[in-house]
């Protein structure tokens, strides 16, 4: 039996093997291969990083530096079940492929959901489109932007990009309805947020950057254009074995990050937090150290 199985192989997750390795723990990361973290064009938050850095090219030197330790703990697949094995736990990975481990770290992240709009993942590639202001609204600052939304945290959200990086910011509802009650807009408007309400009529994602909408209103040129419409955790397997989850779906946690399941810890997007980078690295290194100081007695077996 494994001292841990890491779920996931994002930033969190290869932290976390980081650290496990480096403990001379017994583990594995299984990983499905497409991390979110992938997708960022570039990060500007990770302290290391003076240019800032790729999605991509965080990945691959993570993974180059967990290799020093521990060439073979990477394993490609898709875990699709978790359940009790004894005091421990098993995970079964598409194809049949069993994995028995005294704990468990879920790094499954979490899922932008998807705007329904034309071309929008080659948008996210070129940073027309994006979804984490925190990320990245520095960047933006004093532009033009658009932030999709239906609900008063993407209202909310706006009032920060304009509050904070002085952008002219516009709300698009895409002909939806605003969720927010007269004072929250109100509030949202006295920070210089503009509401758009009308159904989109066309899109034009420019070739120099930029996007042209047109309404049956009139146009609108924007730099920028944020997602508001929410996040979704990638919690199943826990929730399959009854852990515990916040208001939004994400795992709630104690301060080792140990679900409502003893032994079950999730790290980064699918835990309740701040959903960034450099959090959800620590996250990993609190899970991790504690493992290793719960399972010392055994290890020294």
């Amino acid at each position: 039996m494994l001292d841990c199985i890491v779920i996931g192989g994002g930033p969190a997750g290869l932290t976390a093997g980081l650290y496990l390795a480096r403990f001379n723990r017994a583990f594995v990361i299984v990983d499905a291969g497409a991390p979110r973290a992938a997708a960022i064009p570039k990060s500007h938050n990770i302290p290391v990083f003076p240019h800032g850095v790729s999605g991509a090219d965080l990945l691959d030197r993570q993974r180059v530096t967990l290799r020093r330790y521990a060439d073979q703990c990477l394993v490609q697949g898709r875990i699709v079940a978790l359940s009790r094995c004894g005091e421990g736990f098993r995970a079964q990975m598409l194809g049949g492929r069993n994995f028995d481990a005294q704990r468990v770290i879920l790094a499954t992240g979490a899922q932008d959901v998807e705007i329904a709009l034309p071309g929008v993942n080659d948008a996210v590639r070129r940073g027309i489109v994006r979804y984490c202001p925190i990320c990245d609204g520095y960047e933006v600052s004093g532009k033009k932007i658009g932030v999709i939304t239906h609900d008063v945290h993407g209202l909310l959200e706006a009032s920060f990009i304009a509050r904070t990086y002085r952008a002219e910011v516009t709300v698009l509802t895409l002909g939806g309805p605003l969720k927010a009650s007269d004072e929250e807009l109100e509030r949202a408007q006295s920070q210089g947020v503009k509401i758009q309400s009308a159904p989109l009529l066309m899109l034009d994602i420019g070739s120099d950057g930029g996007a042209a909408l047109e309404f049956a209103s009139g146009a609108l040129r924007l730099d920028v254009l944020y997602s508001a419409l929410g996040l979704e955790p990638r919690a199943e397997l826990a929730v399959g074995l009854g852990a515990a989850q916040d208001e939004s779906g994400a795992l709630k946690t104690d301060k080792h990050q140990q679900t409502s399941i003893e032994g079950l810890y999730a790290v980064g997007g699918v835990a309740e937090g701040l959903d960034q980078i450099v959090i959800a690295m620590g996250h990993a290194a609190i899970a991790a150290t504690h493992i290793h100081n719960h399972c010392a007695e055994i290890w020294k077996e």
